[in-house]
C-alpha cells in the first residue's frame, strides 16, 4: 500500500480535523480530541508556527496516520530537543513502517530547527508503541506528572 507523508500548513484545515479524528479513535478518547474542536482561525495559527509539527500519511484522500510534535528550545545550551507528542496510525494501516517513517520524516524538520534528539513517552501498557520507540533509540525509566493549574 502506498501513502505520502507531509507537513501540514495554515491550508490544511480538513486533514487537521481527521488528524485529530484518528487520534480520537486510537487512543478511544473523542472528548478529548473531538469535543471542543479549535476554529479553523486557532488551527491556521497553531500551524503557522515552526515549533509546531503536525505530519500526516494520506492513503489517496484519507489520514492514515499522524504525528504532532513540538521543537523546544533548551536553556542549558543554543541547541533544541523535538517531542512527540502524539503518533498514532489507524488499525488498518498498521506492521506497515509508517509510524517510522513519519518519526524519519520528523528528523529533518527537528534538525532544521536546532534539535539534537527527538524525545517521546510511551505507556507499559501500551506494548506496541513501547516495541516501536525501544527499537528506534535508547529507553529510561521516568515518571510523569500532571500539576493543575488552578
Amino acid at each position: 500500500m502506498s501513502y505520502a507523508i507531509f507537513r501540514l500548513t495554515p491550508q490544511h484545515i480538513t486533514e487537521f480535523r481527521a488528524l485529530n479524528k484518528l487520534y480520537a479513535d486510537a487512543f478511544h478518547d473523542p472528548a478529548a480530541y473531538l469535543g471542543e474542536p479549535p476554529s479553523d482561525e486557532y488551527v491556521r495559527e497553531l500551524l503557522s508556527q515552526s515549533h509546531v509539527v503536525q505530519l500526516v500519511a494520506m492513503d489517496g484522500e484519507s489520514v492514515v496516520a499522524a504525528l504532532s510534535a513540538y521543537v523546544l528550545a533548551k536553556h542549558e545550551r543554543a541547541r533544541a530537543e523535538a517531542y512527540i507528542y502524539d503518533l498514532a496510525v489507524s488499525e488498518s494501516h498498521r506492521r506497515q513502517g509508517i509510524a517510522t517513517a513519519l518519526i524519519d520524516a520528523l528528523k529533518p524538520i527537528a534538525r532544521q530547527q536546532g534539535a539534537w534528539v527527538i524525545f517521546v513517552q510511551a505507556d507499559p501498557p501500551d506494548e506496541p508503541a513501547v516495541a516501536l520507540y525501544s527499537k528506534l533509540g535508547t529507553r529510561e525509566e521516568v515518571l510523569h506528572f500532571d500539576l493543575p493549574i488552578e
